[in-house]
């Protein structure tokens, strides 16, 4: 009888259940892929064998580990700091006023399809412009909602193709200026303006370089970077960038990005 006791759930325990696995699913979203997730992993096999060693009341055990994971809040706030802004952006920038963006938050809950973004186009075209030093900044929308920036710039609901970003980023454009946001093989909107990172770097790269990492900072979107003085491609993830001289490298690291 103890046995079925145990296993009756109501409401709540239902609600619980969603909730944590909300909050799982956007952790995982939010380390996939970075270093981070190696860290979290072994925090959270030391606090389940602080679990287990205070449930065998391995006392003097568990108050080392317990101490431990007490002093390391503040080094977890540290370590993460970047993916905990993540999140909270990703939080505050939902409009829930939106029913189509609050069932998206629950998306995790159905079956994910490959993203149908036209990915080798989008390349493609960013080598094309950068053969004819075109400047080009393309940010890849992936969890985190960037419509907090589409009031700086013109929205757009147009699908991607190689003439359209051509003719988006022509030096003679009025729309050239400033960053396109892609979507589902949407271009949702142009002329955005992005929010510049704080970090240093070399001085032959610009504001696109700089636009491109501080929005990667602060979301998980993936930015192409074409640079108008030396055509060169560059690739933005995480806050960090690499210039890519071969194209189906590229291709294929944005398709496993965007998995």
């Amino acid at each position: 009888m103890q046995f079925f006791d145990i296993l009756s759930f109501n409401y709540l325990d239902v609600i619980d259940i969603i909730l944590v696995a909300l909050l799982a699913y956007y952790v995982y979203k939010l380390l996939k892929g970075t270093v981070a997730i190696n860290i979290f992993i072994g925090i959270l096999i030391l606090f389940v064998v602080y679990k287990i060693a205070s449930a065998l009341q391995l006392k003097m055990f568990s108050n080392i580990l317990g101490t431990l994971l007490g002093v390391g809040v503040v080094g977890i706030m540290i370590v993460f700091q970047q993916e905990i802004r993540k999140f909270l952006l990703m939080v505050g920038s939902t409009n829930f006023k939106n029913y189509r963006s609050l069932f998206k938050q629950f998306r995790f809950l159905k079956t994910e399809t490959p993203t149908e973004t036209d990915v080798d186009n989008i390349v493609k075209v960013c080598f094309k412009m950068g053969r004819e030093k075109t400047g080009a900044l393309i940010v890849l929308e992936r969890t985190n909602n960037l419509d907090f920036t589409l009031h700086t710039g013109d929205k757009m609901n147009a699908e991607v193709s190689t003439a359209l970003i051509e003719s988006i980023f022509y030096k003679n454009s009025p729309l050239h200026d400033g960053a396109i946001i892609i979507k589902d093989n949407f271009i949702k909107a142009t002329r955005i303006v992005l929010p510049i990172t704080n970090k240093v770097i070399p001085k032959r790269f610009g504001l696109r370089h700089k636009a491109a990492i501080g929005i990667t900072e602060k979301t998980d979107a993936l930015c192409l970077v074409v640079s108008e003085e030396t055509g060169k491609v560059s690739y933005v993830v995480d806050g960090e960038f690499v210039m890519y001289e071969n194209e189906n490298e590229l291709i294929n690291k944005i398709r496993m990005d965007l998995a």
